[in-house]
């Protein structure tokens, strides 16, 4: 009878990781011409999207944040890069100081789609009266086992969130 509770745990978690999966959003929100747009390092593929997504609103700002080298990226319009910050939460404290001292109210993040229910939730932690658009980058071209295990981890990452651990264990990365 002691494995029934471990069924129902594991059972909890596997349609919490559905549930997870199913309720992230996959499309970008809707993009004003003037928005601030702040893209977070960590994939490939962010950057690029995000570039794209500031040609079609050349008056929107874009901040690359969490750049760990900030010759890397390559852009003939303007971006101010923040490359201070080290993780998710390091990146949500480094967009709150740029919100405050450039007095945003309103703000869209670019991360993959597996990453955005997480970074949106840290950085509203942080801008409680900022509203967030989400624009995640989609992980089609991936093979499906890696898309796998990093909507795992990252959803392991979110469940640790939510009970107020804001670091992520080093192993997760």
């Amino acid at each position: 009878m002691k494995i029934l509770p471990s069924f129902l745990l594991l059972g909890l978690f596997v349609i919490g990781g559905i549930a997870f999966k199913l309720t992230s959003p996959n499309d970008c929100g809707f993009i004003l011409s003037n928005d601030s747009i702040f893209v977070l390092t960590g994939d490939f593929r962010r950057v690029p999207f995000a570039i794209k997504q500031i040609d079609k609103y050349p008056d929107a700002d874009l901040y690359i944040i969490g750049a760990p080298d900030s010759q890397q990226y390559k852009y003939d319009g303007k971006a101010i890069v923040e490359s201070d910050s080290k993780s998710t939460y390091q990146n949500a404290v480094a967009i709150r100081e740029i919100v405050k001292k450039a007095g945003l109210d309103r703000i869209v993040v670019i991360t993959t789609e597996d990453h955005i229910r997480r970074a949106k939730h840290l950085i509203q932690s942080e801008l409680p009266k900022t509203t967030i658009v989400a624009c995640p980058v989609a992980l089609s071209e991936m093979a499906p086992a890696r898309r796998l295990e990093r909507w795992f981890i990252e959803y392991v990452k979110y469940i640790a969130t939510m009970v107020g651990i804001k670091e992520s264990p080093s192993f997760l990365y």
